[in-house]
């Protein structure tokens, strides 16, 4: 039976009468998507209708999903809350925090002792607030929840931007960060500017070496990184009813890649196989009861134009294979193609490696479909040129896997089996040579390929592509080879050809496990201890920032002006850095380290006010802080852009900033700032921007009158005595104001219990 059964069957019970309702307010036929988006309304019934792209909407998520790296901040924010238990059913998933070096019983063991004390933690919060744990080794957050908590017609939202894997099984499934994730635990509404809508009708069928992984490189390859911002993504079509259920979670978690909100597909023949099959009887006879409001209305799929704000076709039957790289996963070159463009861009040919895994493509079929490959070359003689690593998806997987002789063809061909973790895809592999910074190539069924992402080398060459190909381009060790077409000479000079893969959707025997890693909370938590060490370098109690005072601020100095891009990796820099992702003081000392500055076009080196010297930018914002004097940051263009991590809101306030000023945000960091008590404003006039100088003071003086709609005014007082007017503009309704002024959204929280 299904975790959390009742709450599904809350959610059917409402589903029909709040999509009937909301089809007569809208006044038209409904896509799946709008289906779900009403139907969670933080306010219950429907009673007008959202404007795509610009109404900001309440929602009420109907869980949480939370990976380790992210949990920690997550959960020590909960824990300022004032709450016995979280308002709906979550989880934390320990999967972020394994390195893969040597393989899977060692990289594990090897965790546990560099991070039991994340680990105890993390479990210990669960257990204390009723949240679900699932131990290291017990699988990659987004299969776990496929496997185990992904239903039709739900809403989610986790804190990790691979979330949408759930959109595979029906779902409406958001990445956030820890703040947005914190707000659904403690029953507060969960905004979300309503989405727009791209339609991709799938006709044909996949057949040969072509895959599911295939369909979602070409929509990269058409869209790009930033074409599916703000929108969700919505599969359809004969096409789409002919894919398995994991191969549509595959694609719909490689939307987070094209900036999507989110990827879906309909309720289908294959999504009530796999809800059977993952022992879940129970939800797929609710859904088969609500069928009809688990797809779009007939006259979407018949008119699709009509109804969605951007229509893509492709022809599964016409797709070949294909790789998207290297350092970005929007340029795709069919492998056809792959000979000339290499050689056009003189890419390394030779790969060292090949990487099967990741939370898309770790599926029992997925491994099956690879492992296919690995057996002919085990069975016609062939030398692998290049390493193979396998992560699986889960620790179900695994186990089965291994019982139906899956993974010995893998074991034959000297392949490394990792962990059930996410190891390489987030840059999480101990990699050997990777710090001689040689030019490379690798290939990988992961998501990501940016520069240095999966083993800190610059110069590794990465390219995307299915479970198979990676086996295919593996076992040749060319980066150019197109196993349609090409052969291999096998160890006794043979001229050999690669047939097509071949793999089960779904385990004949069932799957199965000794141990899937799944930890239930106890009943009644009051009485759990959740101890940190004060002397911990990974963890600290947070401390609640302080409230308004309710008078205009004045005398606030510059901390920097970021020149051009400033993503949030530039404000809170990953890598080496994750480890403190639970300890904010530690973590503020990579604050804007990565941020250029536009006086000396120079990273991680500001102007202190108060010595007239040039020093690091969170060493400057320290000596304001202990001066007691606050700081304003000022940024360009689209400031915050990148993941939702909400240590690039939370990490300035800890040291002291009061507003960030900039020409544009990007929307959910905006939204952090907000919930931390900040002032996250946008000039009026961008060009405005030319006017702050490097020894300006800030002065707020208007800020009394703080109101909706009404911008701010902001002196600017020169080195030499003359003063800028500036206006100042916000997003900030009453809520948010009042956020501000409790000094946080979680302080008001408090506020609110007491």
């Amino acid at each position: 039976m299904a975790f959390d059964i009742e709450m599904i069957k809350r959610v059917y019970a409402r589903m029909q009468e709040r999509v009937d309702q909301a089809r007569k307010i809208v006044g038209r036929p409904l896509t799946y998507s709008e289906k779900i988006l009403y139907a969670h309304l933080y306010d219950g019934e429907p009673t007008k209708a959202y404007t795509r792209g610009e109404s900001y909407v309440d929602f009420a998520p109907d869980r949480v999903a939370m990976q380790d790296a992210t949990a920690q901040m997550a959960l020590l924010q909960f824990m300022q809350a004032g709450k016995a238990k979280t308002a709906v059913p979550s989880t934390v998933h320990c999967d972020h925090l394994i390195q893969a070096k040597v393989g899977a019983k060692a990289d594990l063991q090897d965790a546990i002792n560099k991070s039991s004390e994340v680990f105890n933690f993390l479990e210990s919060v669960s257990n204390k607030y009723g949240i679900g744990f699932w131990k290291p080794g017990a699988g990659i957050i987004h299969q776990v929840v496929l496997e185990n908590y992904a239903f039709p017609g739900g809403m989610m939202i986790g804190t990790d931007s691979h979330t949408p894997n759930a959109g595979g099984l029906g779902m409406v499934a958001i990445g956030v960060g820890g703040a947005d994730a914190v707000d659904v635990m403690a029953g507060m509404a969960w905004e979300l500017k309503m989405p727009k809508l791209i339609g991709i009708k799938l006709t044909g069928k996949l057949s040969g070496w072509a895959s599911p992984k295939d369909v979602i490189l070409e929509v990269a390859g058409r869209l790009t990184v930033k074409g599916g911002t703000g929108s969700i993504v919505e599969y359809f079509g004969e096409g789409a009813e002919s894919l398995s259920a994991t191969g549509k979670g595959t694609i719909c978690n490689m939307g987070a890649e094209i900036g999507a909100t989110t990827s879906i597909f309909a309720y289908d023949d294959s999504s009530e196989r796999y809800l059977r099959a993952t022992d879940r009887n129970d939800v797929a006879d609710l859904a088969n009861a609500n069928r009809a409001y688990l797809r779009s209305d007939d006259e979407v799929y018949a008119n699709p134009e009509k109804f969605y704000d951007e229509l893509i076709e492709i022809n599964l039957s016409e797709l070949e294979p294909r790789l998207n790289g290297p350092f970005t996963p929007d340029l795709m070159t069919p492998i056809s193609k792959m000979k000339e463009t290499a050689a056009a861009n003189d890419w390394p040919l030779t790969v060292e490696w090949g990487l099967i895994g990741s939370c898309t493509n770790s599926s029992y079929e997925d491994l099956s479909r690879a492992a296919s490959i690995a057996k002919q070359a085990v069975e016609k003689g062939l030398e692998t040129k290049a390493s193979f690593g396998i992560n699986p998806g889960s620790e179900q997987v695994r186990y089965t896997a291994e019982r139906d002789g899956i993974l010995k063809p893998f074991n034959d061909l000297d392949a490394v089996i990792f962990t059930n973790a996410c190891g390489p895809c987030i840059g999480q592999w101990d990699r050997e040579g990777a710090d001689k910074e040689e030019k490379n190539t690798i290939v990988h069924s992961f998501n990501r390929n940016f520069k240095k992402r999966a083993d800190g080398n610059p110069n590794t060459y990465a390219f995307v592509t299915s479970p198979e190909m990676v086996a295919a381009i593996a076992i040749s060790g060319r980066l150019d080879f197109n196993p349609i077409t090409d052969t291999l000479i096998n160890k006794n000079g043979e001229e050999v050809k690669l047939d097509p893969p071949v793999g089960e959707e779904l385990p004949e025997k069932g799957f199965s496990y000794e141990d899937n890693g799944y930890q239930a909370p106890v009943e009644d938590g009051s009485s759990v201890q959740v101890e940190v060490n004060p002397d911990s370098e990974r963890l600290q109690l947070l401390e609640s920032f302080k409230p308004w005072d309710g008078e205009n601020i004045t005398g606030a100095k510059l901390l920097i002006k970021a020149y051009g891009k400033c993503t949030t990796d530039h404000i809170s820099m990953a890598g080496p850095w994750l480890r403190f992702r639970g300890h904010l003081d530690n973590i503020s000392n990579n604050t804007l380290i990565g941020a250029v500055n536009a006086f000396t076009q120079e990273t991680n080196s500001v102007k202190n006010q108060l010595t007239g010297e040039y020093a690091p930018v969170p060493d400057t914002a320290r000596a304001y802080k202990a001066a007691g004097i606050p700081f304003v940051i000022v940024g360009d263009e689209n400031y915050g852009e990148g993941s939702s991590r909400e240590h690039a809101a939370m990490q300035p306030r800890h040291l002291g900033a009061v507003a960030v000023l900039v020409r544009s945000f990007a929307r959910i960091h905006e939204t952090n700032l907000k919930k931390q008590g900040m002032l996250a404003l946008t000039f009026a006039n961008k060009e405005d921007y030319d006017k702050i100088q490097e020894d300006d003071t800030f002065n707020f003086v208007d800020l009394k009158d703080f109101a909706p709609n009404k911008p701010l005014t902001i002196e600017l007082v020169h080195k030499d005595g003359s003063i800028d007017t500036i206006l100042a503009n916000h997003t900030y309704n009453d809520a948010q104001i009042e956020w501000f002024k409790a000094g946080s959204a979680l302080n008001l929280i408090k506020q609110q219990q007491n």
